[in-house]
């Protein structure tokens, strides 16, 4: 008889953890034409034509964010990674846990 094994669960919540720990550094890394303004990054979006900075925005201290222009949102940085460079949830935390050194699964 032979035994499948279960597939791994990513740990979503590690991942967002140890990027946030990081925040400043990956979101000016991935949004270098931005700027800090406190406690958030401001930014273009880079996935349409915004010809300045100021709607989009990502909170340093939580890693929520939105393009209040667009109302694209969401509540992390593996949720941002996702958006910024069009990769699937699962895609975006593996490619975050890799640049943050954390084993992506449970």
């Amino acid at each position: 008889m032979t035994r499948t094994t279960a597939p791994r669960r990513i740990d979503f919540r590690r991942i967002a953890e140890a990027a946030l720990a990081r925040a400043p550094e990956i979101v000016g890394r991935w949004l270098p034409d931005g700027h800090r303004e406190g406690s958030e990054w401001v930014a273009k979006n880079p996935t349409r034509a915004d010809h300045r900075p100021g709607s989009f925005k990502v909170n340093l201290r939580t890693g929520r964010w939105g393009d209040f222009a667009t109302d694209d949102k969401g509540g992390d940085l593996v949720a941002l990674a996702a958006f910024v460079f069009r990769l699937e949830m699962g895609e975006a935390a593996r490619r975050v846990a890799e640049m943050c050194g954390v084993d992506p699964y449970v």
